[in-house]
């Protein structure tokens, strides 16, 4: 009897060698946060180049990513925030490719059920973030609806208003994200309809645009604002609401002009202009200065950004401004923007002689006085800015004789000697020898 022909096994494609993989091991980074937060770009990087030829490979290295990064991390000085902002910009990242990989529900449970493991173990935590993608991760409505189901139970007892029952869940987050992706829209209201918390309770808002119901959205927000909601984070759902049903004038009248708090002054103008193009920079600009009485020249670099030169003056001269924003602008702008930059120069001058700045060198104050007085010879107004040089010298400050210091001997004739009379009467020191510092 013939012999049956025997098939060899398919061959197993080779796994892929992802150069982070190596790199992300437990403990790998031991307290230094740079590296790691280097080590955390470059991964994603790595994915996202990948993910551009085989999304499918890509999302599986995402997968294999976060089921490393906190173990790798957990011993890293997180104070600065910065290896926390790292990590939370790769999950946003990650998640989307993850998301949108074509797979089949096999595959898709199999990723969902590393990555819940991987967010039940996360002790410090770096991906608790995960769970507020859980309904993207899911791809579809259906096993969005199996998750939701699954966490339900744990979820609603977390919750409960009975102190008795209630407590912390690591799933919460995740819970109402498959609610949403499911379009359970009504167990969101009802399961967040006594909840204090905003992170929680915005899924419930969210639920109610995605009903239509906006101006319930709205009041549902600001019925979270209090002691341990960021206010923030609610002006922004409800700017957001009122935008997308066309009520800009109302968004803009009640939610866009919030004071800066900790951020960039700059990025605070972008973030507004962007989000309303039909208003101008200056009245933008203005109105934003209006939140911040007392602070007005924090906004000297937007208004500079923007090309409004003579606001960003007045907003220098209404209250202290960072010498060295003003000693940049008149470096930047020597030759372009000569008369702005000359008068820019001589606030940062003003302002070192005030003490103003931060661990500020001779070699500060000298890059200011250069990049005034270039600006000075580029607009033919030489002799008079170094006479209101020489005089700013002359007051008195408490960084007034460091500033005489370093630049004293630059001014020409009468002035130069006033300035080291000035010092010599101050300091006992001889003449002869501080025109030689």
């Amino acid at each position: 009897m013939a012999k049956k022909s025997q098939l060899s096994p398919a061959p197993v494609p080779p796994a892929h060698a992802w150069a982070f993989k190596p790199r992300f091991r437990r403990h790998a980074f031991g307290w230094r946060s740079q590296p790691a937060v280097q080590r955390v770009k470059e991964a994603v990087t790595e994915i996202r180049k990948v993910a551009r030829k085989d999304p499918v490979l890509a999302a599986a290295g995402a997968v294999i990513f976060l089921e490393r990064v906190s173990p790798a991390l957990e011993q890293v000085d997180s104070s600065s925030g910065a290896i926390g902002s790292a990590v939370n910009r790769a999950i946003d990242d990650l998640a989307a490719i993850i998301a949108s990989a074509p797979v089949d529900r096999a595959t898709r449970e199999a990723w969902l059920e590393r990555l819940w493991c991987a967010h039940e173990k996360d002790e410090v935590p770096y991906i608790e973030r995960l769970g507020d993608r859980w309904g993207d991760l899911c791809a579809s409505p259906e096993l969005a609806s199996a998750w939701a189901d699954r966490l339900l139970e744990s979820t609603r007892l977390a919750m409960s208003p009975g102190p008795q029952s209630r407590g912390f869940f690591r799933g919460t987050s995740a819970c109402l994200s498959a609610l949403y992706a499911a379009r359970r829209f009504d167990e969101v209201v009802g399961l967040l309809a006594h909840e204090t918390i905003w992170p929680y309770r915005q899924w419930a808002v969210k639920a109610l645009v995605a009903q239509g119901r906006k101006a319930d959205a709205i009041r549902f927000a600001e019925s979270c604002r209090g002691r341990n909601t960021n206010d923030y984070a609610v002006d922004a759902a409800c700017e957001e609401i009122l935008l997308s049903s066309g009520f800009a004038d109302e968004a803009y009248r009640r939610y866009a002009l919030r004071p800066v708090d900790g951020g960039s002054y700059a990025a605070a103008f972008r973030r507004v202009i962007s989000k309303y193009p039909h208003k101008s920079r200056r009245d933008v600009l203005n109105d934003l200065a209006t939140t911040t009485p007392g602070r007005e020249g924090k906004w000297f670099a937007a208004a500079k950004d923007a090309g409004l030169l003579d606001e960003a003056l007045v907003l220098a001269r209404t209250s202290p401004t960072d010498p060295n924003t003003l000693a940049r602008a008149a470096r930047d702008l020597a030759e372009l923007q000569p008369a702005f930059a000359a008068e820019a120069g001589l606030l940062a001058l003003r302002g070192f002689a005030q003490g103003l700045g931060f661990d500020v060198t001779a070699q500060d104050v000298l890059a200011a006085f250069e990049s005034t007085t270039g600006a000075a010879a580029a607009g033919g107004n030489v002799a008079d800015v170094h006479r209101r040089i020489g005089a700013l010298l002359l007051e008195d400050g408490v960084g007034a004789e460091f500033v005489r210091r370093a630049i004293g001997h630059r001014l020409d004739g009468d002035l130069s000697t006033a300035c080291a009379t000035t010092l010599a009467s101050r300091s006992n020191v001889p003449i002869e020898r501080i025109d030689k510092m």
